[in-house]
């Protein structure tokens, strides 16, 4: 690992106050190699969720620079990818490292740039099935031949991701897991008082069972199908609450869905909420849920692991890699009466929900702690200098 500080230029499209995976990701890993005393810089495209200004330092201190904030795509992109472009080129005294994360015509023009200023340059993939839409457009064709001959390491998330990669033609040498981190002190099991408290002041009743999704409402999290199992579960729990944590494309009709089947009583859409009180539905909640399609390396799951909470998943690589079958919880297929088995399973077996809870937190502590992932990023960038 590091002993001395890096200067490093963070390249992502999107960033906090922007909710997502790779968003929260990057401002957790830019505010921890803070800590560590690395100098970091995050350039951004001004989406329309960001502070006024071009210029400003997040939550944590870390300073970002954003492009584009009063234009509409496809114009802010271009924008985006003209600043990126200029700003390695500018400031090329100033950094010793760039990191890519997310891709777009921002990675295209920044790969040359960054190349003619001798720039060492990682990349990281954030999510499944990218690198294959990659390959299908004659800008993704060439961001991942550029990428090929430049980049030092290429991240991945998840094994099926390097299928992915070796389908495109990425040497296997090329490529390094780094999964995404989570706060486990922030997200962490309360006491049986504070969990009471928390669910009164939640409006939960009693001892009414909570099953939480958290995430996007998007198709790919495949929110109809658990709707579909969930009127099946409440079939046998008519108490149970099912909680739809985050806002998307699919809100609407995702809320009409749960009137058609006749559970809308028993489902609650909270809309897009902060991190604190995210991690207060984790915490109340008895059992999580994420069925999704398509992931790269789910925060979301993560964080509900963190908390002690078992898990219904579906049987995707980006949650194989995280829950074993009836370890830390279970997987099934991607159909609704699949998904209702599992939650019955778990929702009439207290002892098992424990003991899955328990393993799941020990699997976040060992494997995707802050400092645990940390490590493996000063590593990746010690490594990557030293070659240049």
């Amino acid at each position: 690992m590091s002993t001395r500080p890096i200067s490093l230029l963070l390249v992502s499209y999107s960033y906090p106050p922007v909710l997502g995976g790779s968003e929260v990701e990057a401002q957790r890993v830019c505010a921890a190699l803070l800590q560590r005393g690395h100098r970091i810089k995050a350039l951004c495209a001004g989406t329309p969720h960001m502070p006024d200004g071009a210029t400003w330092l997040d939550p944590y201190g870390v300073p970002l620079h954003a492009f584009g904030r009063d234009w509409q795509v496809p114009h802010r992109d271009r924008l985006f990818a003209l600043g990126v472009a200029w700003t390695l080129w500018r400031e090329r005294h100033s950094y010793q490292l760039v990191y890519f994360l997310m891709q777009g015509l921002h990675l295209a023009a920044g790969l040359p740039v960054t190349r003619l200023c001798g720039k060492p340059c990682v990349m990281k993939i954030s999510g499944s099935n990218i690198i294959t839409m990659m390959g299908e457009s004659f800008l993704g064709r060439l961001e991942l031949r550029w990428l090929r001959k430049w980049a030092r390491r290429i991240m991945i998330l998840n094994p099926g991701m390097a299928q992915e990669a070796a389908q495109a033609g990425l040497p296997e040498n090329l490529l390094y897991w780094m999964p995404n981190p989570v706060d486990t002190d922030e997200f962490a099991p309360c006491c049986t008082e504070e969990r009471v408290s928390l669910r009164l002041r939640l409006g939960i009743a009693g001892e009414t069972p909570v099953i939480v999704y958290v995430g996007r409402l998007a198709p790919e999290k495949e929110l109809a199908s658990l709707l579909a199992a969930w009127a099946l579960v409440v079939r046998q729990a008519s108490t149970a609450l099912l909680v739809v944590v985050g806002d998307g494309p699919d809100r609407e009709a995702l809320t009409e869905r749960a009137k058609q089947l006749g559970v809308e009583a028993r489902v609650h859409f909270t809309g897009r909420l902060p991190m604190v009180a995210v991690r207060q539905w984790l915490q109340a909640a008895d059992i999580f849920t994420l069925v999704s399609s398509a992931e790269g390396f789910p925060c979301s799951l993560v964080e509900a692991m963190s908390v002690g909470l078992p898990s219904v998943v579906s049987d995707i690589p980006a949650n194989l890699q995280l829950i074993d079958q009836g370890v830390h919880g279970l997987c099934a297929a991607r159909d609704e009466e699949s998904i209702a088995t599992a939650i019955r399973e778990l929702l009439f077996d207290s002892t098992l929900r424990m003991r899955m809870g328990e393993a799941a937190r020990r699997r976040v502590l060992e494997n995707y702690s802050m400092d645990k992932v940390l490590d493996r990023y000063e590593t990746l960038f010690c490594e990557t200098l030293a070659h240049g």
